[in-house]
């Protein structure tokens, strides 16, 4: 396998694999072909194609073999949280997910906004289970109040900067990145609260917020600053991207802003898709995220945002927290649940889309946007053809499995689906050449 941080060849990955018996989807459409893979790149995409001796071979029958998943947003928490996940963990429960990149958020400790960092992770990240991209922030310390230094981010590789956690609140210190993107040619990614908005907001600002006696945070502090970065992509060029759209108000912003060509993508996390604010009733903390959980019509405008192409990506916001403080009282927990198993699953499960159209929102559009794929000179997302790396994901779209928090890879166990039966599974993982994931278990 070529390692992720260096590109060197790994002597775990076989010298010939053969996946066999699968559908192909990618860009191009779908066919039932083998793949062949030697020394870590696809040779052979055809019809009965005859294992070499000594091949490592892998079963895909009534699978889906595709590009592998690119996450957009995941906290591996490491430095700073390694209590909660390390760049290890986080990507065994990548693999597991059939991602084999993911983009890890900056608000680590310290937060990720100087070269130095930017390379600590990129070495921690050596002979991961999945490539690790490092999403810089845009602000030092994302405290808001100056720019991180992107150009020196850039030239270590960073496509995507985020003060995650933390909408940048200055519409002028937004401009002004965004003037500097355009010349480093990479995208500014923006969790959308507005703080005067939101302003100590737990949970959805409703009536379900009303009845449990919880403050909560209006729909319109996410939608205010959506209009105000659709407005600064159009005036300046620079590149938008939405991360975990949450409410009808902002799918609706972003659609108009498609269509007249403004240069803005968005994304949706599988649990905006799936839960709405009635969950937290009981006041369990596990339903805490940020932004929270909607209404009924919020999730319905999510869904059809992923259906009609307004969303872009599903991208998971693994967000891993320790026991003890996920225990807390819900107005005193940190928001956040993990995702990164359970992506494909619930797309499936909970979304009337094809296949083919849930494996592109977790695979190639995402990689585009990181700019991880092959038009970007990346190693993600692109077709299963000759010449490409093999990253690939295989999934029985038809397979029922119960989530059990404790079997999970992450370190923690904040999650929300505990006990629940979902439809689609990822049977194998390949990266890089390397078959990390074999009939749903990690090969590490």
């Amino acid at each position: 396998m070529a390692d992720p941080g260096t590109g060197r060849m790994s002597p775990t990955a076989p010298m010939e694999l053969l996946v066999r018996g699968g559908t192909v989807v990618d860009r191009t459409g779908s066919r039932r072909s083998d793949v062949r893979v030697v020394e870590g790149t696809v040779v052979e995409v055809a019809e009965g194609l005859e294992a070499a001796p000594g091949a490592t071979v892998l079963d895909a029958g009534g699978c889906v073999v595709s590009p592998g998943f690119v996450d957009l947003h995941t906290h591996l928490r490491e430095p700073g949280r390694e209590e909660a996940e390390t760049i290890d963990s986080g990507t065994r429960a990548a693999a597991l997910g059939g991602f084999t990149a993911v983009v890890a958020m900056p608000n680590t400790e310290p937060a990720l906004d100087s070269a130095e960092s930017v390379r600590n992770v990129h070495a921690l990240a050596q002979g991961a289970m999945a490539h690790v991209a490092v999403a810089g922030a845009i602000t030092v310390g994302r405290a808001g109040e100056r720019l991180a230094p992107m150009a020196e981010l850039a030239a270590l590789g960073v496509r995507i900067f985020t003060d995650d956690g933390d909408g940048v609140q200055s519409a002028g210190l937004m401009r002004r990145a965004l003037q500097y993107a355009m010349d480093l040619d990479v995208t500014l990614a923006q969790h959308c609260e507005d703080k005067s908005l939101s302003g100590g907001g737990v949970m959805h600002e409703g009536a379900w917020s009303s009845r449990l006696g919880l403050p909560g945070q209006p729909s319109e502090a996410e939608e205010v600053m959506v209009a105000r970065d659709i407005a600064l992509a159009r005036a300046t060029g620079g590149r938008v991207h939405f991360l975990h759209l949450s409410t009808a108000g902002s799918v609706e912003l972003v659609r108009r802003a498609r269509a007249e060509g403004v240069p803005v993508t968005a994304e949706v996390a599988p649990h905006h898709f799936t839960l709405t604010d009635a969950c937290a009733c009981g006041f369990d903390p596990v339903f805490k995220v940020n932004p929270p959980l909607r209404t009924d019509a919020d999730v319905a405008a999510v869904k059809a945002a992923l259906a009609d192409g307004t969303a872009d990506a599903i991208a998971t916001d693994h967000a891993p927290h320790a026991p003890e403080l996920k225990d807390l009282p819900f107005d005193e927990a940190p928001p956040g649940m993990l995702g990164l198993q359970t992506a494909l699953a619930l797309a499936v499960t909970e979304l009337a889309l094809p296949i083919e159209h849930i494996v592109a929102l977790l695979s190639w559009q995402p990689a585009a946007i990181a700019r991880l794929d092959g038009a970007s000179g990346g190693t993600q997302g692109g077709d299963v053809a000759p010449g490409r790396p093999a990253n690939l994901a295989v999934v029985d779209p038809v397979a029922t499995w119960v989530v059990d928090p404790a079997a999970l890879a992450s370190r923690s166990r904040n999650t929300p689906y505990g006990g629940r039966t979902l439809t689609g599974q990822v049977r194998h993982t390949v990266l890089m050449g390397e078959p990390v994931v074999i009939d749903a278990e990690a090969q590490r």
